[in-house]
């Protein structure tokens, strides 16, 4: 899986540098790189039942959508994988009403490495505030396949919700470093399969993206 989500990524990067110069929806006008780094415990939302911290690297591809007010409405597209340490600390959040109790206490207490593949697709609002500097606010969709079950979610298929507020500073021309807060980040399956509560995290996030010619 690790091997064909870098190929993928190696497709995608080049797929858009091979676009001719005509304008087309499907060239995005951007490119850039995103990591995020997460966890359930923040002063939002500390849950004691469980630990949970993710590192999420993502390919970033941005098309312009419209203009709002002062604002410059982006489509992000943002192919992804997200490397994952969970650990359940309660172990009576097992409850005795299921089955093989003392066998999921005992898999699921143990600190897991995990991974979670997908695509995230994020609508952007842009707005100019000095000189080099923009502010960013992004809310975000993804599909996504997660590799491991555990007490909280299924293993398989799943959805992450995320709405992000940042800065982006033109370093050097036609070239963007973005500092940012994960300020929600949510993953779940909406019960497709149970279990469903999910992980809820609280991140920040450094890119980095140039304007294609």
């Amino acid at each position: 899986m690790k091997k064909i989500l870098v190929i993928l990524l190696v497709l995608f990067y080049c797929s858009a540098f091979s676009q001719d110069k005509k304008k087309s929806f499907f060239k995005p006008y951007k490119l850039g790189f995103l990591y995020n780094y997460g966890t359930n415990e923040n002063f939002l939302n500390n849950d004691p039942d469980y630990d949970y911290i993710t590192k999420t690297y993502k390919a970033q591809a941005f098309y312009k959508l419209t203009n709002w007010k002062s604002f410059e409405i982006e489509l992000i597209v943002q192919p992804q994988v997200q490397f994952l340490k969970h650990q359940l600390l309660n172990k009576w959040y097992v409850t005795p009403d299921q089955d093989n109790v003392q066998e999921k206490i005992a898999e699921f207490t143990q600190l897991k490495s995990m991974n979670l593949y997908g695509v995230e697709f994020g609508f952007s609002g842009k707005k100019h505030l000095f000189k080099k500097v923009d502010l960013h606010g992004t809310i975000s969709l993804g599909f996504n396949y997660i590799d491991t079950r555990t007490e909280r979610l299924a293993k398989g298929f799943t959805f992450n919700e995320n709405f992000s507020i940042g800065l982006s500073y033109e370093t050097f021309k036609n070239s963007y470093l973005y500092l940012g807060t994960n300020l929600f980040g949510h993953v779940s399956n909406l019960d497709f399969k149970l279990p469903n509560d999910g992980y809820n995290i609280l991140g920040i996030e450094i890119g980095y993206s140039i304007l294609l010619k």
